[in-house]
């Protein structure tokens, strides 16, 4: 047999991983290799591996061809079925397909699958209706074993979330409100900086752009951390100088580059971009670009005939151009993932090519080696930080703050993400003997019905299933009554007198609330301790106090809530709600 190409290491171990997940699991499974990592070679090992019938699909007629001339190169002979390379076989054993075109004729599907095999599985939606969905649904009919594997480099996109639910090192993905994943297991992963630590990938020239930089942080956000089209064309519409200085920059550092790759925010800035650029080496590719159109330019490029290459959100997987040795990005984007693909884009391996430029002109402050926190960015100064579990000790990343030393001031996460696994008799095992996530949290809205702890955006107590009363609600309903008090908590300060402790809050306007705990007294001990001990340094040092002055020394770990209710009792105001962790429609303290 015909074996020209050796597995490397990583690769070897991620077959491996595949195999012996499969032996003992029918639940759906992710690889994930960064870019320039060889996933089609992972692929065609594990296709040449299978006895039964198997079904590789992807998203783009490049990467069928790609992964199937990966396959037929150990010698052996595979079906291809897309209708954008004119060839629709599916007798063999194992076939390579788009997914669109299987989509289209789900009916010639009928036989029995051992295994789908994904790439680029991060289009895949938990929708039931999505074409991979519906594919997948249509061969479990035929085989309710069947084996679905996934490989991505990016398993996190801001519009969905991670895309699989349970990590092989431990630890859980998504919040308590995403438990419907594409994918139930990551099996295996490797990170970009051991790619190129180990010289599999061209090494990064991480520079700041020197002349100018877009600044996108006053504009808003959706929920996905994104910027809306037509508050991005307003903005570049301004600094039509910045765009122009910029790419006087990119011509004049890639005078000694092979091959330069522009990512543009938008399709009039990707326009206005290519008309500072030379016309006769330059191409521009959007999603509306005429396939053959496409094809075309992306050959001429890769031929070296064109020496930029602008583009639109088109060009950051399936796309292989070894020469580019220059990334410039004028794109803002919060998440890691994304920026790893665009940059991945200039780290393969090369000719001749000793290094991949990489600027960054919209000030996305994102490092490359850090890890995906899985959540928007909250704000252009937070960094992934190392939060450790008090409850089982599992070590988290999080957004967050570190002080000049490194020392974590402040985080956002809300739950902790390790995985206790099912043991020696004093853990609980889950559903099938699955490890369960450790229930501790570090932000939580209590139920008022049980006391129990549960995530900050629930509605219902996961404990006794009661409703939770919405903290919109309460603050409408508190601003509707003329004799409460509501303020946006700026602050605390503490009064220690004997056994007795006063907080004041201190609203962003000048308002303040008092209200006291006897230490002396069992009972209103143990309320302090359940509203503030729990919450001390965000939830990540919880600790029961027993005296005033305990509390005292601790002021500036203490957590303060956002909002805080009273009731007019007579000549003097009573505290009735403390707001912790708030997420909803009012403005905190100090917020724009």
């Amino acid at each position: 047999m015909n074996t020209p190409f050796k597995l490397r290491p990583y690769q070897q171990e991620a077959v491996d991983a595949t195999l012996s997940h499969f032996r003992q699991s029918d639940e759906s499974a992710v690889i994930v290799l960064p870019t320039g990592a060889g996933k089609s070679l992972v692929i065609a090992e594990l296709a040449r591996l299978a006895r039964r019938k198997i079904l590789v699909l992807t998203h783009v007629k490049e990467l069928v061809e790609q992964n199937h001339a990966k396959y037929e190169s150990y010698g052996l002979t595979a079906g291809i079925f897309s209708a954008g390379l004119k060839r629709k076989e599916r007798q063999h054993q194992v076939t390579f397909a788009s997914v669109q075109s299987v989509s289209a004729n789900l009916d010639q599907f009928r036989d029995e699958y051992s295994l789908v095999i994904i790439d680029e599985c991060h289009r895949v939606s938990g929708e039931d209706t999505s074409q991979y969905q519906r594919i997948i649904e249509l061969l479990r009919e035929k085989n309710a074993s069947l084996k679905v594997l996934g490989l991505t480099a990016t398993p996190y996109r801001l519009a969905m979330g991670w895309i699989y639910r349970y990590h092989y090192r431990g630890f859980v993905r998504g919040s308590d409100e995403e438990r419907d994943k594409p994918f139930q297991h990551c099996i295996y992963e490797l990170p970009l900086s051991y790619m190129i630590n180990q010289g599999y990938l061209t090494r990064p020239d991480l520079v700041n752009a020197a002349v100018a930089q877009y600044d996108f942080s006053a504009l808003p956000r959706d929920r996905f951390g994104e910027y809306a089209e037509k508050d991005v064309n307003q903005l570049l519409g301004k600094h039509q100088r910045v765009t122009r200085a910029i790419i006087e920059q990119v011509m004049e550092l890639a005078a000694e580059r092979q091959g330069v790759m522009v990512f543009a925010a938008t399709v009039d800035h990707a326009r206005e971009i290519t008309g500072y650029l030379p016309e006769d080496q330059t191409a521009l590719i959007t999603g509306a670009t005429d396939l053959k159109d496409r094809d075309l330019l992306i050959q001429r490029f890769k031929q070296r005939q064109l020496k930029y290459l602008v583009n639109v959100s088109v060009l950051t997987t399936g796309f292989d151009a070894p020469h580019v040795d220059f990334i410039a990005i004028l794109r803002p984007t919060q998440s890691v993932s994304l920026y790893q693909q665009i940059v991945g884009r200039g780290l393969r391996l090369g000719e001749g090519k000793q290094d991949c430029l990489v600027i960054d002109y919209a000030g996305n402050h994102v490092n490359l080696n850090h890890p995906e926190v899985g959540e928007p960015k909250p704000d252009p100064d937070s960094e992934p930080v190392q939060v450790f579990c008090p409850g089982c000790g599992f070590a988290n990343i999080f957004w967050g703050k570190t002080d000049a030393e490194g020392r974590v001031i402040e985080h956002y996460g809300r739950r902790c993400q390790g995985l206790l696994e099912p043991a020696d008799g004093d853990r609980p095992a889950g559903a099938n003997g699955r490890a369960q996530q450790c229930d501790y949290r570090f932000r939580f809205k209590e139920c008022p019905h049980c006391g129990g702890e549960n995530d900050i955006a629930a509605r219902n107590c996961g404990q006794c299933h009661n409703a939770i009363i919405d903290p919109d609600d309460q603050l409408r309903d508190a601003l509707r009554l003329k004799d409460a008090m509501v303020i946006r908590c700026a602050g605390v300060t503490l009064g220690v007198d004997g056994s007795k402790l006063t907080i004041t809050y201190h609203g962003e306007e000048g308002e303040e609330l008092s209200e006291s705990f006897d230490f002396g007294k069992p009972a209103q001990r143990t309320v302090f301790n359940k509203l503030f001990g729990r919450r001390i340094a965000n939830g990540q040092a919880p600790k029961v106090f027993h005296r005033a002055d305990e509390v005292s020394r601790m002021q500036a770990l203490l957590t303060a809530p956002d909002f805080v209710i009273a009731r007019k009792q007579k000549r003097y105001w009573q505290v009735q709600e403390r707001i912790f962790d708030y997420r909803g429609h009012y403005r905190k303290a100090n917020e724009a």
